[in-house]
């Protein structure tokens, strides 16, 4: 029998082709679509329809839930026992329980006085609350600033300590964890975490401390971020609309039919008792606070979210900031995901109906496929589906759903409704960082525990405006502007919209070009503030 080898199947050139290149290109192309690239294609639609009939009943589940809470639903001073604070003539201050606020620092050189004087300025007994400045700073010259910040306070009769330990171990769970061994917190009921760009009304304690008092099986209790800088530029606007989303409908969907929720890590406070219980502050992912409100969650702790109780706080403005916390935001929760999956399913004081609550909507849909969905599908499979007409995308995949989840994204922040379809391609151009974050949480690849504090601004900008002109020297560092990344996929969107300007029928060409020119500019670095230097 002849001797076969694999070259019998590939000829040296293809008929009228000879010294083409381009051409035979083509032709191994055609040989390959058939039987391998449409098939693949065809399925990973099938499997994007899948994910996307996923993400639109979630978003169509909490919107019919959010709506009837509005309509229906006591106002949680109608739910839970609660009763406003009162000075009481007999036992004086000792009415008031001991709270323990905690401010985690780390260089925080634009904002640590605001958090701290906000902190001081609370409405409360002077004597029922310890503020501890936990400061992890490497500076020396911002330690030395923020001691003296707080011995400024204390002079003034404020139980404020500064705390500084020898290493940066554990990151900010390590911090809070540290805070709470100290001698002088064994007699505090509660404690409050604050980042150090978090600055509270005075009457934070006096709103949120009586739904723990009166509720002993109450954990932990909320409140809403409001954003002091959404207007500074449209990278502030576009998180705006996400955030105000996930505080507007997915917290309060969380706390009104579950009454669990992921802590937010900042702008709540929790009854140290079921800290403990649940195994206090772990550092095993870089969402510290989401795993302690999961295993509170499965202690049997309920949680409480309050709309209405609003802390102010610090957006992140440069896009390089901004892509390191989505980039935490997004691993940290897989990662999560896949160490807790199994003590989820099986744990016996929570019913069955809270955990696939958890496991399914709150992990599964929200945390994962809603990232992947957005990425694979507007990003890779849909710009395919161009090049191999062959393979159809149904129009209500393409189109229909895509149209409602985005209507129902919008309820949060109403007054930019007009910049809708813009955040829909910056939500696809950031699902890249965070698909790719999240498979390395799922898979705890390299940089599964990076961990880098979002750079805050405070008023650096405004003031430098204030100052004489002079001529202006911007930061370029060729790595914090120029994205690779995204200029490629501008590049294969750019491709597959020509390709269907010449040839297609369904005119995706109009979205891929926009597109295109969102990728360009998240790839030139023009999404954000521009720091001078």
């Amino acid at each position: 029998m002849a001797e076969v080898s694999a070259k019998s199947f590939i000829p040296e050139s293809f008929p009228g082709s000879t010294g083409d290149i381009a051409g035979q290109i083509g032709l191994l192309w055609e040989l390959i679509k058939a039987p391998l690239v449409v098939p693949l294609l065809r399925i990973s639609v099938y499997i994007c329809l899948a994910m996307s009939l996923m993400v639109f009943m979630e978003r169509l589940y909490m919107g019919i839930v959010i709506i009837l809470v509005k309509l229906f639903m006591k106002k949680p001073e109608k739910r839970y026992k609660w009763e406003p604070m009162r000075d009481d003539v007999e036992i004086g201050n000792a009415a008031f329980p001991l709270v323990l606020i905690q401010i985690p620092m780390f260089n925080e050189k634009e904002v640590y006085k605001i958090s701290i004087g906000a902190a001081c300025n609370l409405s409360w007994p002077a004597d029922r609350f310890i503020i501890q400045v936990l400061d992890d700073s490497t500076d020396l010259v911002i330690k030395d600033m923020v001691e003296k910040e707080c011995i400024r306070w204390a002079s003034k009769g404020i139980n404020i300590r500064y705390q500084i330990r020898e290493t940066r171990g554990g990151y900010k769970a390590g911090a809070l964890k540290e805070g709470l061994k100290r001698d002088y917190v064994k007699d505090c009921e509660y404690v409050v975490i604050f980042d150090a760009d978090f600055r509270p009304e005075p009457d934070f304690l006096r709103r949120a401390v009586p739904f723990l008092m009166h509720n002993p099986d109450i954990a932990l209790v909320q409140a809403r971020w409001r954003f002091v800088n959404s207007n500074e530029c449209l990278l502030t606007r576009m998180q705006e609309m996400s955030l105000d989303y996930h505080f507007t409908v997915e917290q309060e969907v969380g706390s009104s039919t579950h009454a669990f929720f992921g802590f937010n890590g900042t702008g709540g406070i929790w009854r140290i008792a079921a800290i403990n219980e649940a195994g206090g502050w772990k550092d095993r992912t870089t969402v510290e606070d989401m795993d302690l409100a999961v295993r509170a969650g499965l202690k049997g702790w309920k949680f409480l979210y309050l709309g209405d109780l609003q802390v102010k706080s610090e957006l992140p403005s440069t896009f390089k900031a901004f892509r390191f916390q989505q980039h935490r935001w997004s691993c940290g929760p897989a990662n999560l995901f896949r160490k807790m999956v199994m003590d989820i399913a099986t744990n016996k004081k929570v019913s069955l109906w809270k955990k696939f609550y958890v496991i399914y909507s709150f992990f599964f849909v929200r945390k994962i496929i809603a990232h992947m969905f957005t990425f694979f599908f507007y990003c890779v499979v849909l710009p395919l589906t161009i090049l191999v007409p062959e393979v159809d995308v149904p129009k209500w995949g393409a189109i229909y759903i895509p149209c409602i989840i985005t209507a129902l994204n919008s309820v949060g922040t109403p007054r930019s409704f007009h910049l809708l379809f813009y955040w829909v391609l910056f939500e696809n151009v950031m699902s890249f960082h965070r698909t790719k974050a999240t498979i390395i949480g799922l898979l705890e690849a390299k940089r599964v525990n990076e961990w880098v504090v979002t750079e805050k601004l405070g008023d650096t900008l405004k003031n430098k405006s204030k100052a004489k002109a002079a001529p202006k020297k911007f930061r370029f560092k060729l790595g914090d502007r120029i994205q690779l990344h995204e200029l490629g996929f501008a590049v294969f969107l750019f491709v597959c919209g020509c390709y269907d300007f010449l040839y297609g029928k369904n005119n995706y060409f109009i979205y891929l070009f926009l597109q295109v020119i969102t990728f360009t500019i998240a790839g030139f670095g023009y999404v954000g503030t521009i720091i001078p230097s």
